[in-house]
């Protein structure tokens, strides 16, 4: 196994695939990567007006779908396995990131950070793997955050649910690799995608969310446990072992108070919007 997702890029033909959150950004450049690949893809969207233009445009599956609900998620996994057959690639990838001090976000925004960024993958998970498991066979992806290793003022909400969603899945692999079934993380850096809209990202390389797509292939075909779409992401594993006193210096330091703890609210005024809408 490769742990760090690389490796050549092949055909995934005949796979399905189920992707969340996937009306727009990572979600909808990864069914249409994965489709071009061969796979049979369907996507789910909270926006079910955008995430049926997105399936119509690729002539793809597209359902409503709000991955906080365990019914809504259910009927999506049924209308896929009854259209396509059994879903052999579950992938995690609905979320949202507000950013900027913890004192300023509303309890709501907090709750439903947690709720999609956190509870969804863990709902999804649950509900695929017991399909999986009774196949012997299945992989669920989690598109987790390279802000599941680096913390960031600005960004506790964020990292508390990406931190999450890396220790359940490395747990969950361990609890279901013997049965058959694999779940790996996808962690992208910056990725040039509403997440990143009015932050600075000057200091920072940004990804394109086909690169982040490409990576999402890779770790179908490898199984490995983590992917990293940026070269060099996959050292940031080891922030958790810096010493304290070192690592405090870090988080204070003029770059991170800039990154995610002011923003500009005109450039991030849709983005916004939608997460208070979610």
């Amino acid at each position: 196994m490769n742990l760090f997702g690389r490796g050549t890029a092949t055909r995934i033909d005949g796979k399905v695939v189920a992707i969340t959150g996937a009306a727009r950004g990572i979600g909808f450049a990864t069914a249409t990567t994965l489709f071009d690949a061969g796979a049979t893809v369907a996507i789910g969207d909270i926006d079910a007006d955008a995430v049926g233009k997105a399936a119509a445009d690729l002539g793809i599956t597209g359902i409503a779908l709000d991955v906080t609900d365990r019914d809504s998620f259910r009927a999506f996994l049924d209308q896929i396995e009854a259209a396509h057959g059994p879903i052999d690639v579950l992938i995690n990838n609905a979320g949202i990131m507000p950013t900027g001090p913890l004192l300023e976000h509303s309890d709501r925004l907090i709750e439903r950070t947690v709720q999609i960024d956190l509870l969804g993958p863990i709902i999804g998970s649950k509900l695929a793997a017991a399909r999986m498991v009774e196949r012997g066979r299945g992989h669920i992806i989690n598109v987790a955050s390279i802000a599941g290793r680096l913390p960031a003022p600005g960004l506790s909400v964020y990292n508390a649910a990406k931190f999450g969603v890396i220790g359940f899945s490395e747990a969950l692999n361990a609890e279901l690799e013997p049965s058959g079934v694999r779940v790996s993380t996808i962690q992208p850096s910056h990725t040039a995608t509403g997440l990143i809209d009015g932050l600075s990202t000057s200091s920072i390389p940004v990804a394109t969310p086909e690169q982040v797509a490409d990576c999402m292939l890779r770790v179908i075909n490898t199984g490995a446990l983590h992917g990293y779409p940026s070269h060099g992401l996959g050292a940031l594993a080891v922030v958790g072992a810096i010493p304290g006193p070192v690592k405090r210096r870090m988080l204070k330091s003029k770059q991170y108070a800039e990154m995610f703890l002011t923003a500009d609210a005109d450039k991030r005024h849709d983005y916004q919007d939608r997460m208070d809408h979610s």
